[in-house]
């Protein structure tokens, strides 16, 4: 029923449909110990973005990537059985099936010791470099304010278009 209900809601929202990876590549692991993969011609890009960044001195500390189906319906489960809404749940988190993180090309950043997915990115330094140069690497800010999908805001998700220089 749940993921009836969250099909639903993506239908009316007009949100397409991701289907997963079928092939990914380590990127590396988290502030928390979580290894992170993409697709392999995201994780080329990301590590190309990554090298640039760091020669002009921001360090992008990557804290979300792939996510399978599954794993997506978990988090929704999460947040309900917390007491959350689904309708609410929805504007922070993709319905299953929806997410850009299950094609592998996906990557939400954080600074080290920064907070992790929060409106404060915007005001970090990597954030400015990331809206002047993350294009030059193929990848796009998803979700900027009053975005199409409806969902918040969130200036620390960024895709991998499929192409790059």
């Amino acid at each position: 029923m749940l993921l009836q209900d969250c099909h639903a809601i993506a239908r009316a929202r007009r949100l397409p449909f991701v289907d997963e990876a079928p092939l990914l590549t380590l990127v590396g692991r988290d502030r928390y110990g979580r290894r992170h993969w993409l697709r392999p011609d995201a994780a080329r890009a990301l590590s190309r973005l990554r090298t640039a960044a760091a020669r002009d001195g921001i360090d992008l500390e990557v804290v979300s990537s792939f996510r399978s189906i599954a794993d997506q319906l978990r988090i929704v489960r999460r947040k309900l059985a917390r007491g959350e809404t689904l309708a609410g749940i929805l504007t922070v988190n993709a319905p299953p099936g929806c997410s850009e993180h299950h094609g592998g090309g996906a990557v939400d950043f954080s600074v080290p010791g920064g907070p992790v997915l929060t409106e404060d990115f915007e005001g970090t330094a990597a954030f400015g470099w990331l809206q002047g140069n993350a294009g030059r690497f193929g990848f796009f800010l998803s979700y900027p304010r009053g975005n199409r999908h409806g969902y918040i805001y969130e200036p620390w998700h960024w895709c991998h278009s499929g192409s790059s220089d």
